[in-house]
């Protein structure tokens, strides 16, 4: 249907699974690169690590998960909010905007990273819109 706005794609898939062409294009959204993987192999087409959360807070949430989940999410949240973080959100919308975007993690777990935060503020109405 010409004219009708889709809803933009987002897909999370991990570092280690194979590139394929459903994942249009594909984002790093870790704060370090992963070990052991060239990016030839990891098929990244952009490492946006402005949306990711800041090393202090990565490494404080890493040091307990269980016990820190929805604090972590709410500090997330909050850095999310700063004008960096909004820029890459707003980046990362108009890429998805245009085709599929796949947000790709080491994480062994992306459920319990920050990947879901991520996702929910990509489908989000932008901050300067909400006025």
């Amino acid at each position: 249907m010409e004219g009708v706005a889709q809803q933009p794609r987002y897909r999370v898939k991990r570092v280690y699974d194979a590139p394929d062409a459903a994942d249009g294009r594909r984002v790093l959204v870790d704060r370090l690169w992963p070990r052991g993987v060239s990016k030839q192999a990891a098929g990244i087409d952009e490492w946006a690590k402005d949306v990711t959360p800041s090393n202090d807070l990565r490494k404080w949430y890493h040091a307990d998960p269980r016990t820190r989940r929805a604090e972590f999410e709410r500090k997330y949240r909050i850095e999310l909010g700063d004008d960096e973080h909004q820029q890459g959100l707003a980046r990362l919308r108009r890429e998805a905007a245009e085709g599929p975007l796949t947000l790709v993690t080491a994480t062994k777990e992306p459920e319990y990273s920050h990947v879901p935060v991520l996702l929910e503020e990509l489908r989000e109405t932008p901050k300067a819109d909400r006025r």
